[in-house]
Formats: structure tokens, C-alpha cells, sequence
């Protein structure tokens, strides 16, 4: 029976446009769906705006616009991207639609009905003029240690100092001035530390529906320490009006945080897509969206990055899991993308890879599917665009091993037989041929597991076999040879033949390139059953050339900044802020940084923004130090990290606890226009107690 697949991937946030994150990761999707359509199999492939959160809001506000137009506009500007890369969703949505605010409201329902929902009082700065509360990035005062004007709610530029809002001389609202009040407001959460919820996660995420490294790292997410703090704790699901999002029910003035709605939008999407006929259409489902997700045999798949795991490992499984939902069947988690070696992004620097530019400058769309997937397994490792590396792939494997096989052989079976195939084949070529066509039990097996540069190196094997069979029997010379003729029309049917088993195997990844050598070959639009049988005595239509090679030129300008992004000479600000007065050697040794593990993080009950680490410096024991990076970082993405230590920093004593250093952690100086907080992490081989020097 064919498979039932329910396919996602992780919804864009809708405050800006697609980047070469999101492509990667629909492509990598759209190539694994269509393999199961290939397959014969029912896929419902579909996506959506993660349209929620105050960031929206307020961005919204400053362009004069509602939230609902905001995200609109920018939803606007998808189809190019999708479009343009030949990724092939059934259907997008929002998580602002009607499915969405009833899904989601109906799992809370059902959560809370279950017991798993409890509210607790949260103390926050709160604005009296906009009449919200502030994250700790909407605060800004005089550094309660070096008085420095101007800083933000939870550390110093100048000193380095980490405190809370609250701590802050003389605070004021960075949204409108005024002078924030302390207001405890009532927060709604999750009981995530509920032993029913820790049984299941436990159970859930070690019995294969996760990549065994995945789950060899969520193992670390249920693990208390000596003092028994650490493992799973309860999740805030609640914000206060004025917020854009889905309103608690029986809660006046309460939203769902949106990593509650966001995976709910899901469901919605796809519900959306049922109502909208569009399964009767493609398949002639007739049954209703809950009669599908009812249905034991559909799969519900998910392609995620690495940076929300735990969303997606814990909080979505146990949601699905106490409102008597289907639960996930995989959760595929895949890095990121860089540049040149590792490099990260940046269109400063000409270093960003613009997925519009990319294809503005006439770039071919599939020439990046294919580099893409010959980069990408089944394990969570980053894919590199190195463009030396592009342009020998697409020139040499792509163009030079495959698409050269049809040019080689197309134009003899034109020019001397009008374009006719033979059924009569000899031995070696027959036995080539059964060569190909077994090799579809082990690519179907890599596509199955995501395997795609596995895919793709034993198809262009295959193509090797076959550019050996071409340069041993030479059709040019054979077509000069009197008698040949038949000898001729064999070795160029072979060679069709193959560049045909050959475009079978790779049209998941080149759909758009195999439709026209369907056209080319004047067949039915191949699956992955026609490897079976040959084409025998077929006549094919005219040859054009199916794909160019990558001129280095357009690489060039694909990383050439625009001239509004050039580097300013004069005046640069590296960072947002000028390079601090000049120091000696002897006032640099003074600071003793070390390289430190994060062997425990976890939030500060009564801080709106502190994390409390725990960290191993190699000293033999641990050190306690509170980090103001809780708006940038969940507490699970930092543990088992690397990081640096500023180890020679005196104690600071805080209404929390005693902090035993600090750790480094790089921003913008305009937070507000650049928001974002990086932990520095080092290189993969530095060890706990090593010195930076």
C-alpha cells in the first residue's frame, strides 16, 4: 500500500525574507518528498508565516502598519524563492489563520484538562506609556557598577558588569522613554517536570525517531546534577497585552507565547489545505483533515535546523502527546549553511549567499539543489558553499559526467537513424544496463534516509561506468566505419538508455532539467518504477543542450557586496562603536581568559533576564556565574558548550547568588536596530582550563 505522509519543515519566522538557511532546508525536503512521490506514495507537503511575537508587533508599529499587513507583505514575497528553486509545497498558510487560533486554543484545552498547566506570578519591568511589559532588551539606563549612560537592562558595554533590569540608575522604556515601573504579572506554563511528561520524552526520544546523535544529546536534557537541579522544567507558555498572537482561553489579556502556536501551525496549515479540497484534488482523499490525522498508517514527518531541537524534541512531542494527538513519526534535524570554508555570512563582507540574487544574476536554480544535496547526510553537520567546490561539481559531475552522456550519442541516432532506438542489444551493453537498473535498491535506500550526497555519489559512479563504456566503443569513430551502422545505433541506444536510468534517479533533485529530457526523450513523466524495463525500440525527438556549465564570473558577482552595502572607509564603527584607547601587552596579560565547558545552564527564578551557569574551567570543580544572555538562549542550547571565561574576574555578589567570573559574549552596540547576543564558543579540540592568549 502506498505510504501516507504528512511532510513540514520549520515555519519562517515572518519578520524578513527567505535566507539560504530556509532554502537549504526546503530543498532538502522538497528532494526527499518528491523521491516518495516517485515512489507512488501520498505526500502532503506543506508549510506557513510563523506570524506571532512582540518583534512583529512592534516592527509593525514602526512602519505604520498592522501586525496582519506586516506579515502579509512579507508572505507576499515568497512565491520568487519558492518558485525559483523548484521547491514543491502543497500548500502555505499562517499561523495566524482560524485553524491555527482554534488548534491551538483546543491543546491548551486539553493540556489543562490533563493537570499540566499551572500559573505562577513573574516579576518584569512594565511601561507605563505603551502599557506592556519590557524584555530586558527594551530597558536602558546607567550601569549600576561604572555608571555608564545609555546601557542596556542586562549587562554593561563598558564594564562588562551583568545585572537585571531592576538593577539599573535611573531606567527608562527604549520604546517610548518613560520611566518603566516593577509589575508582577501572572505567568501561565507547562508543566514540562511532570513525571508523566519526563516518562514519556525519555522513552519518546531513544526509540529511533531521532538521529542517534540527536538523541544521544537529549539524554544530557533529562540529567540532574548532584544537587539536583538541572533536567526538564516547566515551559512559559503566556505573554501580556498588547501582543500579537492567539488569546489564552478564559485568560482576559493573556497570549500564548508563540513557540506554543508556531509547530500548532502545522496542523493548521494542512488543516487549511483539507478544507480547501486540495487532497481530493491529487489524490482523491475524501476524508476529513481529523479523519486523516486519525488515521494510525499516515506519518507525520518534520525537517528542522539544529538551533530549535528542543522545541521540537520535547515541548512539541509532549504538547501532541497530553492532547491525545498523533505524535511525530521523525524529526530530521540538519545544520547550517556557511560560506568558503566555514566562513559565517555576511553581505558586508561579500560573503552572504542571497538566494534572490542568486537567481537574478542568471544563476541555474538546480545547479544549488544539486551542490546542496551532494553536501548533505543524515547526521546534523553543517553545509559549506565553497564556490571552488561548486564549480567543480556542477562542471565536472553534473555537466561533464552526466548531461555529456546524451550529447555524446543524441545527435549520431538524429543525423543516421531518425532519432529510433534499437531492442537489439549485445552483451556488454545489456549487462551495463542491469548495472544501472540494480543500482536503484541502494539509491532509493540513501533517499529513504536522507542520505543525499550518498545519492549522488553512486549515481555519478554509474555515469563513470557508462562514460567507460562511450570512450571503449567510441561512437565517433564507429560512425565513420563502413558496415558500423548498426554496431553505431546499439552503442547510442545504450547510452540514451542509461542517461535515462541515470535522469530517473536524479530527477528528485534536478525536476525541472528531467522535464526537459522527458520532452528530449518523448516519455511519460518518470518514476522510479520505470528503472525496471528499457525503452526498446523507442524514437526520441531532437537533442538540445540540457544545462550550461558555471562561469566563475557569476560567482563573482553573486558575492560582490551592492553598492549600498560596501564597507564604508572613513569613520567605520566595527560592531556599531569605535575600537577602545590602545593598551600594552602588560595591561592584556592581566586578564586571565580560559577555555570553560557549560556543564549546567538553567533559568534564575525571580530574573527576567540572568541564566545561571555552571561551569568546569579544569580546575577541579565548578564555578557558579550568572550571564545576562536568557533573551538570546534557551538554557538546553548552551549546555555541553565550550566557551570563554574571563577566570581572574573578582566575585560579585548578587541578589541571586555569587558570580565567580564572566563569560564572553559578543553584540551590536545599537541593540535595538541590531538585536542579537553571541556566546562565544571556540573551536572544536580546546579543553576545559585552557588559556586564551
Amino acid at each position: 500500500m502506498p505510504r501516507q505522509l504528512f511532510v513540514t519543515t520549520a515555519l519562517p519566522y515572518a519578520n524578513g525574507h527567505f535566507h539560504i538557511g530556509h532554502i537549504m532546508e526546503y530543498i532538502q525536503a522538497d528532494i526527499w518528498v518528491r523521491f516518495q512521490r516517485m515512489q507512488g506514495h501520498q505526500v502532503h507537503f506543506v508549510g506557513a508565516d510563523d506570524a506571532h511575537g512582540a518583534p512583529i508587533m512592534i516592527a509593525a508599529q514602526k512602519v505604520g502598519k498592522t501586525p496582519q499587513q506586516f506579515v502579509a507583505d512579507i508572505a507576499a514575497g515568497r512565491k520568487p524563492y519558492l518558485d525559483g528553486f523548484h521547491i514543491s509545497f502543497d500548500h502555505w498558510s499562517s499561523t495566524d489563520s482560524p485553524e491555527n487560533h482554534e488548534l491551538a486554543q483546543s491543546i491548551y484545552r486539553a493540556l489543562k484538562a490533563e493537570g499540566l498547566i499551572t500559573v505562577r506570578p513573574v516579576e518584569q519591568m512594565f511601561d507605563p506609556e505603551k502599557g506592556m511589559f519590557l524584555a530586558d532588551r527594551f530597558v536602558k539606563g546607567e550601569c549600576p557598577k561604572c555608571g555608564a549612560q545609555d546601557q542596556y537592562g542586562d549587562s554593561c558595554e563598558v564594564c562588562g558588569a551583568v545585572y537585571a533590569p531592576t538593577e539599573l540608575k535611573n531606567p527608562v522604556s527604549a520604546l517610548s522613554g518613560a520611566t518603566p515601573v516593577l509589575k508582577t504579572s501572572d505567568h501561565y506554563f507547562f508543566k514540562l517536570s511532570d513525571p508523566r511528561c519526563f516518562d514519556f520524552l525519555q522513552s519518546w526520544t531513544q526509540d529511533g525517531k531521532l538521529q542517534p546523535g540527536v538523541a544521544k544529546k537529549i539524554k544530557e536534557w533529562f540529567t540532574k546534577d548532584e544537587n539536583g537541579e538541572g533536567g526538564l522544567g516547566d515551559w512559559d507558555i503566556s505573554r501580556d497585552a498588547p501582543y500579537f498572537g492567539i488569546e489564552i482561553p478564559d485568560a482576559p489579556g493573556k497570549y500564548f507565547y508563540v513557540w506554543l502556536d508556531a509547530p500548532i501551525g502545522y496542523l493548521a496549515s494542512l488543516k487549511s489545505y483539507f478544507s480547501a479540497g486540495g487532497p481530493l484534488a491529487k489524490y482523491g482523499e475524501t476524508r476529513s483533515f481529523d479523519e486523516f490525522m486519525a488515521d494510525p498508517a499516515v506519518e507525520q514527518i518534520h525537517f528542522i535546523g539544529k538551533d530549535i531541537t528542543y522545541f521540537h524534541t520535547l515541548f512539541w512531542p509532549a504538547m501532541l502527546k497530553f492532547s491525545g494527538r498523533k505524535l511525530p513519526n521523525q524529526v530530521n534535524v540538519h545544520g547550517f549553511m556557511t560560506v568558503n570554508n566555514g566562513e559565517k555570512m555576511s553581505k558586508s563582507r561579500g560573503t552572504g549567499l542571497d538566494p534572490l540574487k542568486y537567481l537574478s544574476i542568471g544563476m541555474n536554480p538546480e545547479w544549488l539543489r544539486y551542490y546542496i544535496a551532494a553536501k548533505l547526510n543524515a547526521n546534523v553537520e553543517d553545509v559549506d558553499f565553497n564556490r571552488d567546490d561548486f564549480t567543480a561539481r556542477v562542471n565536472s559531475d553534473l555537466v561533464g559526467k552526466f548531461i555529456n552522456i546524451a550529447s555524446r550519442a543524441a545527435g549520431f541516432l538524429s543525423k543516421r537513424f531518425a532519432g529510433q532506438l534499437t531492442a537489439t542489444l549485445g552483451a556488454d551493453g545489456q549487462a551495463l544496463l542491469g548495472t544501472l537498473q540494480a543500482g536503484r535498491t541502494v539509491i532509493a535506500e540513501h533517499y529513504e534516509q536522507r542520505e543525499l550526497g550518498k545519492v549522488l555519489r553512486e549515481i555519478m559512479l554509474l555515469a563513470d561506468r557508462v562514460n567507460e563504456y562511450v570512450d571503449a566503443n567510441k561512437p565517433w569513430e564507429l560512425a565513420k566505419q563502413e558496415g558500423q551502422d548498426a554496431r553505431l545505433q546499439e552503442v547510442c541506444t545504450v547510452c540514451i538508455e542509461a542517461f535515462r536510468l541515470l535522469s530517473i534517479y536524479l530527477k528528485p533533485v534536478l525536476p525541472a532539467l528531467v522535464g526537459n529530457v522527458e520532452a528530449f526523450l518523448q516519455v511519460q513523466p518518470l518514476v522510479m518504477g520505470d528503472a525496471e524495463r528499457l525503452l526498446g525500440a523507442h524514437t526520441i525527438g531532437t537533442y538540445q543542450h540540457l544545462m550550461q556549465r558555471v562561469d566563475p564570473k557569476m560567482l563573482d558577482a553573486l558575492f560582490e557586496p551592492k553598492p549600498e552595502e560596501a564597507p564604508v572607509v572613513e569613520a567605520v564603527q566595527p560592531g556599531g562603536e569605535d575600537i577602545a584607547p590602545t593598551i600594552t601587552i602588560d595591561d592584556f596579560v592581566k586578564v586571565d581568559l580560559r577555555i570553560a565547558k557549560i556543564v549546567n545552564a538553567e533559568h534564575v527564578e525571580g530574573s527576567t533576564k540572568l541564566l545561571r551557569l555552571t561551569l568546569d574551567a579544569g580546575e577541579g570543580r565548578m564555578r557558579n556565574v550568572f550571564s545576562g544572555i536568557k533573551e538570546a538562549y534557551q538554557p538546553e542550547q548552551l549546555i555541553g558548550k565550550l566557551t570563554v571565561l574571563v577566570a581572574n574576574l573578582a566575585p560579585r555578589k548578587m541578589k541571586f547568588g555569587v558570580s565567580e567570573g564572566m563569560v564572553l559574549a559578543a553584540s551590536h552596540a545599537d541593540e535595538k536596530a541590531n538585536p542579537g547576543v553571541y556566546v562565544l564558543e571556540p573551536f572544536p579540540g580546546a579543553e576545559p582550563g585552557m588559556r586564551i592568549r
